[in-house]
C-alpha cells in the first residue's frame, strides 16, 4: 500500500507534493492572465478600473455630485477635529 502511494505521488511524497504545488495544480495564476498591450494605451487609461467585468467603472466615484468641494472639506475637517479632540481627551 505504501509503495503504491509512493508511486502515485511520484517518488518520495515530499518531492511529489512540492512539484504539484509549484504548478498550482493546474489553476493558473492567482490574478488571472497578464494582458500585454500590443498598441499604445489611451491617455486616461489609469482612471478606469477594469476588473474584467462587462462594465468597467471609473476610479473616481461620482456618486454625490451635489456635494461641493467646500462642504466636503468642512465634513473632513469636522471629522478629523472630532477624532483629534477624542484623542486629546483620552490622553
Amino acid at each position: 500500500m505504501a509503495g503504491r502511494l509512493n508511486r502515485i505521488l511520484g517518488g518520495s511524497g515530499l518531492i511529489g507534493r512540492s512539484s504539484s504545488l509549484r504548478s498550482r495544480s493546474g489553476m493558473g495564476l492567482p490574478v488571472g492572465r497578464h494582458i500585454v498591450p500590443d498598441r499604445t494605451l489611451p491617455e486616461n487609461d489609469e482612471l478606469v478600473w477594469d476588473n474584467g467585468t462587462p462594465f468597467p467603472e471609473p476610479c473616481i466615484d461620482r456618486l454625490a455630485p451635489h456635494i461641493g468641494k467646500y462642504e466636503a472639506l468642512a465634513w473632513l475637517c469636522g471629522g478629523l477635529g472630532f477624532f483629534a479632540s477624542l484623542g486629546l481627551l483620552a490622553a
